[in-house]
């Protein structure tokens, strides 16, 4: 499995930007992608994640109600919407996958198996 992460950018302060994470090669009904972000000296940070059918979707507290994860399974892509930006949201974003995941070791870095590169997003003031 290959990931590809984009859409990250420079925006100002409460402006929005929409990162997609598409997938290639073989997908599973028990996939669960995420999506952390890190800054430097700073360990990485869990962000939202979201299952293959897009019932059960999960935000840390700092992003509730600003950002957005959904998922096109036609396209093998998932997006994270962010709205209303702040400039401490600014990290280098990386998606991940895994499909052997137990309920509650999604929000956990060192639980999946695929990354993409990760792409910037920086929120200026």
């Amino acid at each position: 499995v290959q990931l590809q992460a984009s859409g990250g950018g420079l925006v100002q302060a409460g402006g929005s930007l929409r990162l997609s994470c598409a997938a290639s090669g073989r997908t599973s009904s028990k996939d669960i992608t995420g999506w952390f972000r890190q800054t430097p000296g700073k360990e990485r940070e869990f962000v939202a994640a979201i299952n293959y059918n897009g019932a059960n979707t999960y935000y840390v507290d700092s992003v509730k109600g600003r950002f957005t994860i959904s998922r096109d399974n036609a396209k093998n892509t998932v997006y994270l919407q962010m709205n209303t930006l702040k400039p401490e949201d600014t990290a280098v974003y990386f998606c991940a996958l895994d499909s052997s995941l137990e309920y509650g070791l999604q929000f956990f870095p060192t639980e999946y198996d695929y990354w993409g590169q990760g792409t910037q997003v920086t929120v200026s003031s």
